[in-house]
């Protein structure tokens, strides 16, 4: 096995090298859809597409066995400007290749799409679907999410992110909540006017304080923070209106829109969600996909950063190559030895592997 996995690493490293050299900001990612969906038909696999979305399903497709989903993102976040490396360079020095997306979350969108390679024309106790995805990083409508009703009904998801290829089997959910305090205005130096401001304030010390009770073995304490705040038209007039954002960081025991209720409850101020929909997720320790990558050696924990899994509505493990530290970070890279081992990973993880 070990020289096909060789094979299936420099076809993916190749790609990867390819993906980075075509900027594919979320919304913008046609080019890299392209060259995904090129890649597959070169192999003589039948790519299906939608807007920037590219998938592809197992030959032998069995509507009465489990399906698996492999999914990943080929979309990136803008570089910043400490970039001391081209972004777009795809500089491979040694076992190093640095570049935008290369962690996030290119080498994983690539071992993926080897690991459908490896097991296209090979009988297996499931159907595999692998879908490389858009607007992962700006959690956009065009992106899985759009996807998801094309595909039937999927079983068991592995989500392609840097976790060093041990099992993130929890995730933290998020809310974005627009606030708005309202008052009455008057003139600063008389005792008139009703204060928006400090209407806020009191529900700022609120959000501080609470502790939501349940609390998550793998996620911790839903986390609220208080993140921007505007107030006032001049400095002697009393405001009327005080507009802060509050970023919620839900457990997986709760559902976003509980937490919402709860908060909407407690405070004064007017409290309008930009979405519930990015729920926490979780599967359970004992499905047969954590138990294999246990025996494995693998570890498991939860993950308090977002991904797709938020947009699943069924049990999800994330697993891929490279690090998170490294993701939206100047000189973003990832190792050639650490595709090769996620390929290696993947298949073993799935050879032989029955529900």
């Amino acid at each position: 096995m070990s020289e096909l996995v060789n094979q299936l690493t420099n076809e993916a490293v190749d790609l990867l090298i390819r993906l980075i050299k075509k900027p594919s900001f979320s919304r913008e990612e046609a080019g890299t859809a392209d060259l995904i969906q090129s890649f597959l038909l070169k192999q003589g696999v039948e790519a299906q597409r939608q807007q920037h979305n590219v998938w592809a399903v197992s030959k032998h497709f069995d509507v009465d066995k489990p399906t698996i989903l492999l999914n990943s993102h080929h979309d990136t976040v803008k570089p910043g400007a400490a970039w001391t490396y081209n972004p777009f360079g795809a500089v491979l020095e040694g076992d190093k290749l640095t570049g935008l997306g290369s962690n996030d979350a290119g080498a994983a969108a690539v071992s993926l799409l080897a690991t459908f390679l490896y097991f296209r024309d090979k009988p297996t106790a499931f159907n595999l679907i692998c879908a490389i995805t858009a607007e992962e990083e700006i959690s956009g409508p065009n992106g899985i999410r759009s996807v998801l009703p094309l595909l039937g009904k999927i079983d068991v998801g592995i989500v392609g992110e840097p976790t060093g290829m041990n099992l993130a089997i929890a995730e933290k959910g998020l809310i974005v909540l627009d606030a708005t305090a309202y008052g009455k205005t008057g003139h600063a130096a008389r005792d008139e006017g009703e204060n928006a401001l400090y209407k806020a304030l009191d529900d700022i010390q609120w959000l501080r304080q609470y502790q939501f009770p349940q609390v998550s073995p793998l996620l911790g304490p839903v986390k609220t923070t208080v993140t921007q705040i505007s107030a006032g038209t001049q400095h002697n007039v009393v405001p009327d209106r005080c507009q802060f954002v509050i970023d919620v960081r839900t457990n997986e025991l709760y559902q976003n829109q509980e937490v919402v209720d709860v908060i909407r409850a407690n405070v004064q101020s007017e409290i309008v969600p930009r979405s519930t929909h990015l729920n926490s997720s979780r599967i359970s320790e004992n499905h047969a996909l954590v138990r294999r990558g246990l025996a494995l050696g693998k570890t498991t924990y939860g993950s308090p950063t977002l991904s797709d899994q938020a947009m699943m509505p069924f049990e999800t493990l994330k697993m891929g190559p490279g690090e998170s530290a490294r993701s939206h970070t100047p000189d973003e890279y990832i190792l050639v030895s650490e595709i090769r081992a996620a390929i290696q990973d993947y298949i073993t993880l799935l050879t032989d592997f029955s529900f």
